[in-house]
């Protein structure tokens, strides 16, 4: 599926496959992340809890150190075994992914993964429920992006799997935006499925950490918006020298709907640049969410997007930044932001 020359493409015209072995070679961190190291971490002397995760995660890379109480991810006393799994909780923009990559490289293991939470649900799809779990069983360590639960189904897929991995000497790091006692809350009856979180948070010890989006210290303003001949021309000189993608807002949306969002990377793959004319405000929830996760893989790749119409920080209604998603909405804007100004 990957061009090898330079041009035009129209994404809604696409239709990527991904075998299971090729999901499985890709759960590493993402390319910007591949110098990430707790070196390189830049802690915010204003938010002296970034400086601490960074302590605790070098000492949980050694595998020795203390334990606090409090939080759904911690026992309610101390013990004097290390917990198997930590858990990075913060708002988006704080450096979690960076410090999470830093874990994957400084941790001396022989099998390590490195992926989003919508990557290992999509594996288990992939592969069935059984085939992953031998797959990561010996594994040593499991790093888990975007710990998210959006549905019953993830959240008892997830506790399984972590369940049987945990037992046999495996690791966990995960990130989210959402503190641990409010996953699932506002989206479906997380009381419902209260039993299947605290099984799961067993295996964490949760670290919080403050701070203000990075990506936005830097950008003055909102999205960049582009007018029809401005984005014509920028787009033709991106195609001059790689690929482009130039696509309807509307026919990308309606497109991704087609295309499993465990395929999105491979969607924008070669891409040195992404189009999109006449952005509208999103309506419907689903497509939103999925544009969403469009925007993740796009921001992982690090690919500019250039837009025409609506600003794509405004992309999503007050309604959907005022529901169950609102962080995630917001973690979108300000990555859209971040492209649109690359």
């Amino acid at each position: 599926m990957t061009s090898t020359t330079a041009g035009i493409v129209r994404l809604a015209e696409r239709q990527p496959a991904v075998s299971g072995a090729e999901m499985v070679a890709a759960l590493v961190p993402p390319p910007q992340f591949d110098g990430a190291t707790f070196e390189t971490y830049r802690a915010d002397p204003s938010y002296p809890s970034q400086q601490d995760a960074k302590d605790r995660l070098i000492t949980f890379c050694r595998g020795s150190g203390p334990h606090e109480r409090g939080g759904l991810f911690r026992r309610a006393k101390r013990t004097p075994e290390m917990k198997p799994g930590v858990y990075l909780d913060g708002g988006f923009g704080v450096g979690k992914t960076h410090l999470l990559a830093a874990i994957y490289h400084a941790m001396p293991a022989r099998r390590k993964y490195f992926g989003s939470f919508i990557e290992y649900t999509a594996l288990v799809g992939a592969l069935g429920y059984q085939k992953t779990v031998e797959l990561f069983r010996g594994a040593d360590l499991l790093c888990i992006d975007e710990f998210e639960l959006d549905d019953p189904g993830d959240t008892m897929v997830m506790t399984r799997l972590l369940g049987e991995l945990v037992p046999t000497g495996t690791r966990l790091a995960a990130t989210s935006n959402t503190p641990p006692n409010a996953l699932g809350e506002g989206r479906f009856a997380a009381q419902d499925f209260l039993r299947e979180i605290h099984a799961m948070s067993a295996s964490f010890e949760t670290i919080r950490i403050d701070g203000t989006d990075y990506r936005q210290r830097a950008i003055d303003g909102h999205a960049e918006v582009w007018d029809d001949a401005g984005y014509r021309a920028a787009i033709d000189e991106a195609a001059a020298s790689g690929t482009v993608s130039d696509d309807a807002f509307v026919d990308l949306i309606r497109h991704l709907a087609t295309v499993h969002p465990s395929r999105y990377v491979r969607l924008i793959d070669d891409l040195s640049t992404i189009g999109l004319r006449d952005v509208v405000t999103l309506q419907d929830q689903s497509a939103a969410l999925r544009f969403v996760a469009f925007v993740d893989r796009a921001y992982d790749a690090q690919i500019p997007v250039r837009a025409t119409g609506a600003p794509l920080d405004g992309v999503f209604g007050d309604d959907m930044l005022a529901g169950g998603y609102r962080k995630k909405y917001l973690r979108a804007i300000s990555r859209l932001n971040a492209l649109t100004h690359s």
